[in-house]
């Protein structure tokens, strides 16, 4: 694998960016997505690390970033809650690649008083890196907020502050019972905020892994406005594909229901669901050709056999009957055509129910070849050679929980 610049990154990115036709009302739903976004970029161009800190109120959050950039910026008082909104700082910090460095304080999750904790936390969770600060034993509240961090793809410090309250045997116990409420899968460092400790662990800490938490972090931002756009597409999509499925259900059914000849029932609904499929693709920004959506068609039928038999044994044995009604009609003075209209009948639900299972599937099939026609943000992820073993499985988290929470089936007409 190759070991991608934060310029070549950049220009990856703006390039994909630039290719990215947004409609006005787009614009409009995705705005702060986009404005989050563009100032990644702009990060990223620049070379300006994030890093949030963030935790429960009282846990000495400003008091941690004060000790790192040596002077009294961020607000800090006796009494908890005493941040009340997003603060930030530059923190010049010596780096052979990056050229400055942000932190960013944020009010206490757990403080009622705050106003937009959702935005707090999401302007926090765009972070490079993130120092979660504790002052003691982690509660189920503190444990939720780091998991939920974790699942974004997100690299953790987990910052013990406050330790001149505890004993020597206590501040051991803390950091055992730290580690055990953990997640195993990851070796999340516990730092203790003593004299120079932290900041000697964070300077070394983003010599060696700063570019690349810069680098990811860009990317994974673009990879979920990415995923927005397509969602919100999708989503506008699905109501013109389902007028699209009935549509043609309705053609199919008449044709099926009226026809007494069995080739041509036969032919007609081959060609009907040949159509329908060649304007599904149109729909999803696939332009099959004649080929292409015949194999779609095939593969449908032969992988879903139920389909198959009933779009051809089914309706073929009813045509049979029909055929044998109407020429025995004359034989009995007309007696024979009663059954002719429930059959037909039947024929007709058939075909509705059986276009409409073609239709999701094709739609579905359509979706997944796709993919294949534009590159996705997330791509460049797989093009980085990763030396940390940790940053790995970070990222691999991310990819586990993309893939499940972003399962766009269910807007499938």
């Amino acid at each position: 694998m190759k070991q991608f610049t934060i310029k070549e990154n950049y220009l990856l990115l703006k390039k994909w960016w630039e290719t990215v036709d947004l409609t006005n009302y787009e614009k409009s739903f995705l705005n702060k997505e986009i404005i989050s976004f563009n100032q990644q970029l702009l990060r990223l161009k620049e070379k300006k690390i994030r890093i949030g800190a963030y935790g429960k109120s009282g846990v000495g959050k400003s008091s941690v970033l004060n000790s790192l950039i040596k002077k009294n910026i961020f607000k800090t008082d006796i009494i908890n809650g005493t941040t009340k909104e997003i603060q930030s700082e530059t923190w010049t910090l010596k780096d052979p690649t990056l050229k400055s460095l942000e932190l960013l304080d944020s009010p206490g999750f757990d403080f009622c008083n705050i106003k937009f904790s959702d935005k707090i936390y999401s302007y926090i969770n765009h972070s490079d890196l993130i120092l979660f600060i504790v002052s003691g034993d982690l509660n189920r509240n503190e444990l939720s907020e780091i998991n939920s961090f974790i699942k974004n793809g997100k690299k953790i410090i987990l910052i013990l502050n406050k330790i001149d309250l505890y004993n020597k045997n206590e501040l051991q116990e803390i950091i055992e019972n730290l580690k055990f409420k953990l997640p195993k899968d990851l070796n999340i460092p516990i730092i203790i905020n003593n004299e120079n400790n932290l900041k000697n662990y964070l300077t070394k800490f983003i010599n060696q892994f700063g570019e690349m938490l810069l680098t990811l972090n860009s990317i994974q931002l673009a990879d979920k406005l990415f995923l927005q756009i397509k969602e919100q597409r999708l989503k506008r999509r699905q109501k013109l594909a389902q007028s699209t499925i009935g549509k043609f259900s309705t053609i199919k059914a008449s044709a099926v229901a009226l026809n007494p000849f069995i080739l041509f029932d036969v032919a007609g609904s081959f060609a009907l669901d040949t159509a329908l499929i060649s304007e599904l693709s149109k729909i999803y920004g696939l332009k099959l050709k004649g080929e292409s959506t015949r194999k779609i068609f095939k593969n449908i039928s032969i992988n879903n056999l139920c389909l198959g038999v009933t779009q051809v044994g089914i309706n073929t044995s009813f045509n049979l009957i029909k055929k044998v009604i109407l020429l025995t009609a004359p034989f009995t003075n007309g007696l024979s055509l009663l059954p002719y209209g429930p059959i037909a009948i039947i024929q007709a639900a058939i075909a509705v129910k059986s276009t409409k299972i073609l239709g999701k599937l094709a739609a579905k099939e359509i979706l997944i070849r796709s993919k294949a026609s534009f590159i996705e943000p997330a791509i460049l992820i797989k093009n980085i050679t990763f030396n940390d073993p940790e940053i790995l499985k970070h990222i691999n988290i991310y990819f586990s929980n993309r893939n499940l929470n972003n399962n766009f089936v269910s807007i499938l007409p």
